[in-house]
């Protein structure tokens, strides 16, 4: 399988791998994680990785250290981390928003259509962070832990 290559500055689907990346990295006995490895692990690219997991440095969610031991680190607890502070550390709301938005014109029409678009896309923020902020990367990782397939020390043995 192809690395994922997501275009621009954002991309929707950064919310996905960046919850990935943090149920790995949520692993007690994981210390650091390079990039790198975390895109072999989630069939990615370690670039792509490196700017989604800036921004979850930035918004507190993530430790960095640089160095021959550098990586990605947890700076909290994962059942502290709510989906939603993910989400909107990503500002995936904002792309939505905007995508659906761009879509309407200058003309009369269009203005209505944007007027009605904002108060749409509000509404369905409000319900997305409500749903999303009932949930924490601990809880994720609960539940990959729970499937079938992969355990968590074996995606904390992907790792070290």
């Amino acid at each position: 399988m192809k690395p994922e290559k997501c275009v621009g500055s954002h991309h929707p689907k950064w919310f996905g791998l960046a919850l990935q990346a943090l149920v790995i990295l949520s692993k007690d006995n994981i210390k650091t994680c390079p990039s790198a490895e975390l895109a072999v692990q989630l069939q990615s690219e370690a670039t792509l990785l490196r700017r989604i997991l800036a921004n979850l440095a930035k918004g507190g969610i993530l430790e960095t250290r640089e160095g021959r031991d550098g990586g990605y680190r947890l700076s909290k607890d994962p059942y502290s981390v709510s989906l939603a502070e993910v989400y909107s550390v990503l500002q995936v709301s904002d792309l939505l928003s905007l995508g659906i938005k761009e879509t309407t014109g200058s003309h009369a029409f269009g203005k209505d259509m944007n007027v009605i678009f904002c108060e749409l896309t509000r509404e369905m923020d409000r319900s997305i962070l409500e749903v999303l902020s009932r949930y924490s990367i601990g809880d994720i990782a609960e539940r990959a832990h729970n499937c079938k397939g992969i355990t968590l020390d074996e995606i904390g043995n992907l790792s070290s």
